[in-house]
């Protein structure tokens, strides 16, 4: 009886998860933003939701961008930042440096700062190596992790993002990975700070004094109200490079400009896709119910689960909120929802809220009991 109910357990579960998971794919060529950089896309924060953009799936180089990815997965595996690092090789790279000594004694905290505020390529090596041990290793995290991202078109090489011809990304993975770092705490703090001091270290006499490169923040040249940080970026390969959070009310927007002819270029097209953003759409409050939503099961369900009127009662914990073009009523939307698999405690219930093909928002939803304590006893 036991191995009756557990392989029917496992069908039931298994058919619950397929039950209206199914998404129609949707693709769409953004351009519907006037810019004069090559690539470029906004998307909203929050629901991931492509707002504009243009060739934004093309595969471009992402130069200091990379670092981004490169602080998060740092501050992600690290348990400690005051932890010191000693340098014990040159890192062996050009460009933007810190000009680190091989003896001199930093903080995982202080290497971060000068990735981020000064676009260091010598620390991104540093923390590389610290993270994974070598520049190869962490390269292969990055890889990982931004598949987890949902970056599948991206394929990083090193964690400073000099030229490569196997590091690349296109402007819609960069703004997937920029909305998975801003998820993190930590990372918001170190890419939103405009200035930070490293005091002298046992090699250097004097404070290294580090400013923000992006223009766009308060007091910045090409301010944008709104404008929390981001991260800039340039080669010769690359062209200038751009990301950029801006929040203005309840809605927070990612802007990505990549392959611009110009710094000055890359700071009008974001402006652009700010301007557009903001201008077009709106987050709507779907004021869901909080009371428990009945999800039908499986009829043969009834042979193994107790009675519980056929149905499992799932709640909505937070409201849910879409963003939509400005003038759209949330009538218009349809809703499919899928059933997720929990590992250890209850099932999930997630909606996904689509207009014209597109999703624009979710929310998700927990099961009141746990399928196994609505077993019938053996």
């Amino acid at each position: 009886m036991k191995k009756k109910l557990s392989f029917l357990l496992v069908c039931l579960i298994t058919a619950m998860m397929v039950i209206n998971s199914s998404i129609t794919a949707f693709a769409e060529t953004y351009d519907n933003v006037d810019l004069i950089s090559n690539y470029g896309v906004v998307i909203d924060y929050e629901t991931g939701q492509v707002l504009g953009g243009k060739n934004i799936d093309s595969k471009v180089y992402p130069a200091s961008t990379t670092k981004i990815w490169t602080a998060y997965l740092t501050v992600k595996n690290t348990k400690n930042l005051d932890e010191p690092i000693e340098i014990t090789e040159p890192p062996g790279v050009d460009g933007s440096c810190m000009y680190l000594e091989v003896g001199e004694i930093f903080t995982v905290r202080e290497l971060l700062q000068g990735l981020l505020i000064h676009s260091s390529n010598d620390a991104a090596v540093v923390l590389a190596k610290y993270v994974s041990g070598s520049v190869e290793e962490f390269a292969n995290l990055m890889n990982e992790e931004a598949k987890k991202a949902g970056a599948l078109n991206t394929h990083f090489n090193n964690p400073n993002g000099l030229p490569d011809e196997n590091h690349y990304t296109t402007a819609s993975d960069m703004a997937k990975i920029a909305k998975s770092a801003w998820m993190n705490p930590l990372y918001r703090k170190f890419c939103t700070r405009r200035y930070y001091e490293i005091p002298p270290t046992n090699k250097f006499a004097e404070a290294r004094q580090l400013l923000n490169h992006h223009k766009m923040i308060k007091n910045g040249e090409y301010y944008y109200e709104g404008v929390l940080g981001g991260k800039t970026g340039y080669t010769d390969a690359s062209g200038n490079t751009l990301v950029t959070y801006c929040r203005r009310g309840n809605t927070t927007l990612v802007a990505v400009i990549l392959n611009s002819t110009s710094a000055a270029n890359a700071y009008g097209d974001t402006a652009s896709l700010f301007d557009y953003g903001f201008g077009n759409f709106e987050k709507t409050d779907m004021k869901v119910s909080m009371e428990p939503v009945p999800f039908k099961v499986l009829p043969c369900d009834k042979y193994i689960l107790k009675n519980n009127g056929n149905t499992y009662p799932f709640y909505y914990k937070t409201k849910v909120y879409v963003t939509l073009p400005k003038g759209i009523d949330k009538s218009q939307l349809t809703k499919r929802q899928a059933v997720l698999q929990n590992a250890a405690g209850p099932l999930r219930l997630k909606s996904k809220y689509y207009y014209k093909k597109q999703m624009v928002g979710w929310g998700m939803q927990y099961e009141r009991n746990i399928v196994s304590d609505l077993l019938l006893a053996s």
